[in-house]
Parts: structure tokens; C-alpha cells; sequence
């Protein structure tokens, strides 16, 4: 039988981690979180079914220089496996993502939740999320690669069949590489958008996860995919209403009196 190696958030450092509510909306719920405090709202957008797969879109305004987290709350009575992409790469491995089952994963146990707050580079520690600009996001700096600026998403895989942790002490060996490593050149990177938002690579804040083993289902059984714009660029495209302050009857008169309707100055 073949397992595919994933992770597990350990509980010690899930101070965040709660049972999840009765009245949530669907089987998994995502939201996005800041280290302010309370979750960045977001606007529904689409939600379809893809062949077996639920697709849920939604937009979110983005802050900039801000940091935030992940919150996975799992409302089934089984574990489920999430794979996690922000801008394109996977939060585990830096990789390019295809959201597939055989990529790197989070397990989130029945009925709690996790906490994912940045991008993990080894057992112990991830670099925290914080919206920048695309010539400051991880995926730009460290790869080149804007194909998927401004999502995040989270595809949610049930388990085939439950088998016993097993604990692994050892460092996970296929890490993120650091922002230097294999980085783009300066002159290469002038060719993206300033104006559009990313993710970039924060500081460093201990993480401890463990191995375990999860067989997943081929397919997702849901995908959840969050858009994250700067607000000026969410006005621009209609998704948010956005308009001047309404002018004041008192203050904002004419200097001089108005013609009436139909009045012919001659």
C-alpha cells in the first residue's frame, strides 16, 4: 500500500486551533486572517461543481505590509489532507503547485482547525505571510514566477482509509529554498505589475510539525480559491463599490446662482 508522506501541524502550537461550528457553510471553511486581529472580509464570487469537484471563488481585499494566516476549519468527522498554494507554490515545498493529491500536505484532524501562517522552511519553521507588492513576493523573487499571482487556495482531499501516525523526528528534506537561492535577475523582474498584490517571505516563527501517512483520493472534493487585490484595484474592477464622499449641501454650493430649467439667456 502506498501513503503519501504529508504533515501535521502538532497541537502544542495550535493556540489558534478550535472546534469547529455547527453552522458553518460547508464541510471545509477557509478564511483569512491577520495578525491584527479578526479575518480580512471577502466577496463570493463563483461556486460551481468541476467533474466531482466543489469550486468555491471569492475575492478579498488586501492590506499592504500585512501579515496574515491561513485558518482551515475542517467540519467532518474525518482528517482531510489540504493542499495549499499561495501565488502558485506550494507553502510546504516553495514548488510549483498543480493542487494535486500526490504534492506536499497539511492533515487537519475531525472537527478542529488549523493555522497555517507562512511558508515553511524546515520541521521547526515558517516565514511568515505578509501582502507586498509582485516584485517583493516570494514567487517573484525566488522563482520568477507570476503565473498565478494574488490566489490563494486550498484543495481539500479525503482520506482512503485511516492508518496509525507514525512520528518522525527527522527534518523534512525537501525544504523551500531561501529567498536568494535561484533567484531571479534584478532586470528580469521589471517585466511585472507593480500595482498587482503578492505574498512575501516574513520572518521566520517556530512551527513544529510531524510526518505522518495519508492516503488520499485522486481528486479534491473541494477547491477553494481566494483573490486577494489591492483595494483601488477591486474598485477599478467593480467587485467593491467605491465612491467620493458625498458632497455637502451647505458647504459644497455653486459661487454663483444657476439658471432655471428652460431658461434661454439671450
Amino acid at each position: 500500500m502506498f501513503y503519501t508522506k504529508v504533515l501535521m501541524v502538532l497541537a502544542v502550537l495550535m493556540l489558534s486551533v478550535t472546534p469547529a461550528f455547527s453552522h458553518h457553510r460547508g464541510k471545509v471553511d477557509v478564511e483569512i486572517v491577520s495578525d491584527n486581529g479578526g479575518a480580512f472580509s471577502t466577496i463570493p464570487f463563483k461556486s460551481f461543481f468541476s467533474d466531482q469537484t466543489r469550486i468555491i471563488k471569492k475575492y478579498l481585499e488586501a492590506r499592504k505590509g500585512e501579515n496574515y494566516s491561513i485558518v482551515v476549519r475542517n467540519n467532518l468527522p474525518e482528517r482531510v489532507g489540504v493542499v495549499i498554494a499561495v501565488d502558485g507554490r506550494n507553502i510546504i515545498t516553495g514548488k510549483k503547485s498543480f493542487l494535486k493529491n500526490n504534492e506536499m500536505m497539511y492533515i487537519v484532524g475531525p472537527y478542529s482547525s488549523a493555522r497555517l501562517d507562512g511558508w515553511r522552511t524546515d520541521q521547526d519553521t515558517v516565514h511568515k505571510f505578509y501582502f507586498t507588492d509582485t516584485n517583493d513576493s516570494y514567487s517573484v523573487k525566488t522563482f520568477g514566477d507570476s503565473s498565478a499571482m494574488g490566489v490563494i487556495t486550498v484543495a481539500v482531499f479525503r482520506e482512503k482509509e485511516r492508518p496509525e501516525i507514525f512520528y518522525n523526528q527527522k527534518i523534512w528534506e525537501e525544504k523551500a529554498p531561501s529567498p536568494s537561492a535561484g533567484a531571479p535577475a534584478m532586470d528580469s523582474m521589471k517585466r511585472y505589475k507593480s500595482e498587482s498584490a503578492g505574498t512575501g517571505f516574513g520572518d521566520g516563527k517556530y512551527s513544529p510539525v510531524k510526518d505522518v501517512e495519508f492516503e488520499s483520493e485522486n481528486i479534491p472534493f473541494e477547491k477553494i480559491l481566494v483573490k486577494y487585490e489591492w483595494r483601488e484595484t477591486l474598485c477599478n474592477k467593480g467587485i467593491i463599490k467605491c465612491r467620493t464622499d458625498e458632497r455637502n449641501r451647505l458647504w459644497d454650493e455653486n459661487e454663483y446662482a444657476p439658471y432655471p430649467p428652460g431658461y434661454s439667456n439671450r
